[in-house]
């Protein structure tokens, strides 16, 4: 298995196809398949998660491994332990595959030098979030009806993504595979929580209702208020009344 990076490098027609068999699997026999030893799954998370973290965690029992948990503050990082020695120590403990979340960007590739295990990214910073983009596209694949994952089968479908786009990872592995896929791709935020650097292959603006006119599909991001810098969202009341979807 190669590790799993960014959203570019997803074999996405295949694991469409494969989650969609597992999914069938698993509703006519819920009963986790026995591994003939035990295998290990490291789930590495760096920065706090609910929804990531606890749907690795189900995944890992429902195929028959065992995760392994381990959080920064109650690990040997807190003693100063370097990411490159937290790696090498489960890969030498013989974990099968390591699910990573990191609030620096890149650290996932950093991870991956020194990996012998395959390198799943979680989410890195505000750079990329692919097994979420994953999930997401995988909804609206069964949503349309599960086309042909090998075309275009979202040509002309209109996604609107809205919300704090400059920090957000979960927008840019999500660009990347709606794109992929032939949808026109719509991302709204106020002047302050675009990114400076230019997105490519999408609608850019700060008008949320032309964003969300005529939508086939709507993404809502929150606020990451953990990136943020002071002064990029002056008025939370203002923000509520301009981006808002309800």
């Amino acid at each position: 298995m190669p590790h799993v990076l960014t959203a570019a490098e997803l074999p996405v027609a295949e694991l469409l196809r494969r989650a969609d068999d597992w999914r069938t699997r698993l509703q006519a026999n819920p009963t986790p398949p026995v591994q003939p030893r035990a295998v290990l799954i490291a789930l590495l998370f760096y920065e706090p998660s609910t929804r990531t973290r606890a749907a690795f965690e189900q995944a890992s029992v429902l195929l028959g491994y065992h995760p392994l948990v381990i959080t920064a503050e109650a690990s040997s990082v807190a003693k100063g332990e370097s990411l490159h020695d937290t790696v090498r120590t489960l890969c030498a403990q013989g974990v099968r595959a390591i699910v990573m979340r990191h609030p620096q960007a890149g650290a996932p590739q950093a991870a991956a030098q020194v990996a012998t295990a395959p390198i799943l990214n979680a989410g890195d910073g505000a750079h990329e979030h692919p097994t979420q983009a994953m999930l997401d596209l995988y909804t609206l694949w069964r949503h349309f009806g599960m086309p042909d994952p090998a075309t275009r089968w979202l040509t002309g479908r209109k996604v609107a993504i809205v919300g704090d786009i400059r920090h957000s990872r979960v927008a840019r592995s999500n660009l990347t595979l709606l794109t992929q896929a032939g949808a026109e791709v719509w991302l709204c935020a106020p002047p302050t929580l675009m990114p400076d650097a230019p997105l490519p292959n999408a609608m850019l603006t700060h008008d949320a209702d032309a964003a969300v006119a005529n939508a086939d599909v709507v993404m809502t991001l929150r606020l990451q208020t953990e990136r943020m810098q002071q002064g990029l969202l002056p008025n939370l009341n203002a923000y509520r009344r301009d981006y808002q979807i309800n």
